[in-house]
């Protein structure tokens, strides 16, 4: 199973301040969201965090099934449906789940065994 691009979405209280402090550890925009929005997407070569204030209240280990670490779209990749199928028959338990008889774009959420959030965020 290919969970595809990975990305820390961080809550942050002060979304300035945070972007100041990432950018000097020589992170860059993305180009998905910006300050004015209280979120924004960074990257430093292969890594990716998002900052987001207001959203949520703990940080959220995120997929992105069909991007590659640019958020480029893949020709191959498993569909967050597959993915939730394959891991429900795996007995893991969803806390948002995504219509399995969609299709493009969808998301399903679930909590490790640590309480920790695991958002699977397919955007094509």
């Amino acid at each position: 199973m290919e969970l595809g691009n990975f990305c820390m979405s961080l809550a942050v209280k002060d979304i300035k301040a945070s972007l100041e402090f990432y950018q000097k550890l020589g992170f860059t925009s993305l180009g998905f969201g910006d300050e004015s929005q209280k979120w924004i997407v960074l990257k430093n070569g292969t890594t990716k965090i998002g900052l987001f204030e207001g959203f949520f209240e703990n940080n959220i280990l995120t997929f992105n099934p069909g991007w590659d670490s640019s958020a480029q779209k893949l020709e191959k990749y498993t569909d967050v449906r597959d993915i939730q199928r394959e891991l429900k028959s795996q007995g893991v338990n969803f806390t948002v789940e995504a219509d399995e008889n969609s299709n493009g774009p969808a998301h399903c959420m679930l909590t490790d065994p640590d309480g920790n959030t695991i958002l699977i965020d397919q955007h094509i």
